[in-house]
């Protein structure tokens, strides 16, 4: 069930109304509810994956108690170990066994050997990344003495699958999400217009402006041969802003489908396309899960103390990981280890730029120098996803192959750009529509910067807020990609 679906159009208000006119004589009763409407939501793709999240949950629930219950340090790293050993197993069997059975067949194949894969295909369960993590952070949390585990299943049950962010995220720490099960929650008029107002910018952000995006850019991706210079470039960079917005919509729309119920989820993305580094950059993209690497993963690894040497290790380590959770293909772990060695490169050449900026005098023009890091912070990211989009390696290297050809020769003249223009946009109307939808975007995200939409929104007089909103609805309606609804794209994490 998508959140761009009619579906979800009338299962979202009829869960609202149950849960604030029929289940709201108790926390008990509201937490039921949203189980059940949980688990109907992500049933709805598949059944069978119910057995996973509940077999999850289950474990993890009764292994928190067994480790909280404990003061033998031996038995409670058997029982943490039991915990992750069965997630990341689960993980790793639904969504790497299809990988390295053909990589396996592909490294005998280059030798001469035949190998026939068999007829077993593991299908992926949607979302079987976000809630792994999201039940690892309970187990580990409660073996490092933060958090106590909760005595009633429901409350826990219903935190795992919590339907506005059970598939794409934001990943929830439980020390954050579940104490909200617990207490008591009231409507609140300003907290649901907020979450409107949520919804309503990530599904323009999703239908407008990713969507839209997606069919030019499907095209240079699915015949790279075909294109050369300024069209994989302008595919390249159209790709960058419709994962922004397709990823940061589905976090916006989660995050105010959840205010609709009264719960806080974090904040996942920051505008991070204004980033001026690459270490700035991480620090506003998927939030939740930079965070969870950071404190699960690349901490614990050593972090920054000790040698460089012994910290640029541990941030390649981390990155080529969280390359290979995105998904099962080697594009995937190329991105991450490329986006690795991005941020060893800029620690180590940290100071030679201070230093360059300095000489020729860019640190005099303060705004020039903040466009020009925003340029470059922009183009690495967006080139690492030039792979990380690409359909196979090969792909990936044609693409990488054709980048610069014919580029000279492209913007030689006029009639040259206007036709590497119409290779991708064969009607100039739709160009001209969605470049006003993205400046749309790009008004709104510079005028926000780092702040909260509500900071900004708050600040409008009435009369003009309420323009916007109609503006924002009316080109909805008019221009989101409603004839064909596309999947989030990380819904294939």
């Amino acid at each position: 069930m998508l959140f761009n679906s009619l579906a979800f159009a009338l299962f979202l208000p009829v869960v609202f109304l149950l849960y604030w006119f029929v289940f709201n004589k108790s926390v008990r009763r509201q937490n039921i509810l949203v189980l059940l409407a949980s688990y109907y939501f992500y049933g709805s793709w598949d059944w069978r994956f119910l057995s996973l999240i509940f077999l999850s949950s289950i474990l993890d629930y009764i292994v928190g108690h067994k480790i909280y219950g404990t003061e033998d340090e031996k038995k409670r790293k058997r029982l943490l170990i039991v915990s992750i050993v069965f997630n990341l197993g689960m993980l790793g069997f639904f969504k790497y066994y299809n990988f390295f059975v053909d990589s396996f067949i592909a490294l005998f194949s280059t030798v001469g050997i035949q190998l026939t894969k068999g007829t077993l295909e593991v299908l992926l369960p949607v979302g079987i990344s976000f809630y792994t993590f999201q039940t690892l952070s309970y187990t580990i949390d409660i073996y490092r003495r933060k958090l106590a585990p909760t005595k009633d299943p429901v409350a826990f049950f219903a935190f795992v699958a919590f339907f506005p962010q059970l598939v794409a995220g934001p990943i929830e720490r439980a020390i954050d999400l579940l104490p909200q099960f617990h207490r008591e929650r009231k409507f609140h008029y300003k907290e649901a217009t907020a979450g409107l107002r949520k919804i309503l910018w990530g599904l323009f952000k999703k239908v407008v402006v990713a969507d839209n995006i997606a069919k030019y850019v499907a095209i240079v991706y699915s015949s790279p041969e075909d294109y050369y210079g300024l069209s994989v470039i302008l595919a390249m960079v159209l790709f960058t802003i419709q994962v922004y917005c397709d990823f940061s919509g589905y976090s916006d729309t989660a995050i105010g489908v959840a205010q609709l119920f009264n719960f806080k989820l974090a904040v996942n993305f920051r505008t991070p396309l204004q980033s001026q580094s690459m270490k700035e950059f991480w620090s506003r993209w998927h939030i939740t899960l930079s965070s969870w690497f950071r404190d699960y993963l690349y901490i614990p690894l050593g972090g920054n103390r000790g040698t460089k040497a012994r910290w640029f290790s541990n941030l390649f380590i981390t990155f080529l990981i969280s390359g290979l959770w995105h998904g099962a293909s080697w594009a995937f772990v190329i991105w991450g280890a490329l986006n690795g060695i991005y941020l060893i490169i800029e620690v180590l050449l940290k100071s030679f730029f201070e230093k360059f900026n300095k000489v020729i005098g860019l640190v005099k023009f303060p705004r020039l120098l903040t466009v020009i890091k925003v340029f470059i912070t922009f183009n690495l990211f967006a080139f690492s996803l030039l792979i990380f989009r690409a359909e196979s390696g090969e792909d990936a290297l044609v693409l990488i192959q054709h980048l610069l050809v014919n580029i000279g020769e492209q913007i030689s003249s006029f009639s040259n750009f206007k036709e590497v223009i119409k290779e991708i946009f064969v009607n100039s109307r739709s160009l001209i529509y969605l470049m006003m939808s993205i400046g749309i975007l790009a008004i709104v995200d510079f005028t926000i910067g780092k702040r909260s939409i509500e900071d900004f929104i708050y600040k409008i007089p009435r009369p003009l807020r309420f323009g916007i909103y109609f503006f924002l609805i009316g080109w909805f309606l008019i221009f989101g990609a409603f004839e064909n609804p596309q999947e989030f794209v990380y819904f294939q994490f």
